[in-house]
């Protein structure tokens, strides 16, 4: 049995690719690399979302995100969650309205960060930074 923080995060990845309403083939390829890296593919919980058997609602994701964290999460979940999560959205090259919505959500849950404005900053900076690194792999 995988490891069950292991699972979460893939099901919020998935739930990630779906937050737009539809899973993109850049997406869909990245979600089967991880979940086959981390050792979940096959898991009951993973099995029919990742063969897009069940979609997922932007609702179910941001509430996996809560029990993923849980009440009090460390700035170092914050931003690994936040790091993982981005991974998936640049994997098409494009950052939905929604996705960007998560990302604002996720980082003003960061306890190292309570100012709301200060927030969207440290989210563009965080998606500038990882959009770079991801053209740099292209070239």
């Amino acid at each position: 049995m995988a490891d069950k923080n292991v699972i979460n995060l893939v099901k919020i990845l998935i739930g990630t690719a779906w937050i737009d309403g539809k899973i993109q083939p850049e997406e869909r390829e990245y979600l089967n690399r991880i979940a086959h890296e981390k050792g979940v593919a096959d898991e009951a919980e993973i099995q029919p979302l990742l063969n897009e058997f069940t979609s997922v609602k932007p609702s179910e994701c941001y509430e996996w995100v809560k029990q993923y964290l849980g009440d009090r999460p460390t700035s170092e979940e914050c931003q690994q969650l936040l790091e993982a999560i981005s991974g998936l959205i640049y994997s098409d090259g494009m950052v939905d309205t929604e996705e960007a919505k998560l990302l604002t959500e996720l980082q003003s849950l960061d306890p190292s960060n309570p100012s709301g404005v200060q927030s969207s900053n440290t989210v563009l900076k965080a998606i500038r930074s990882l959009y770079q690194r991801w053209i740099a792999k292209l070239e």
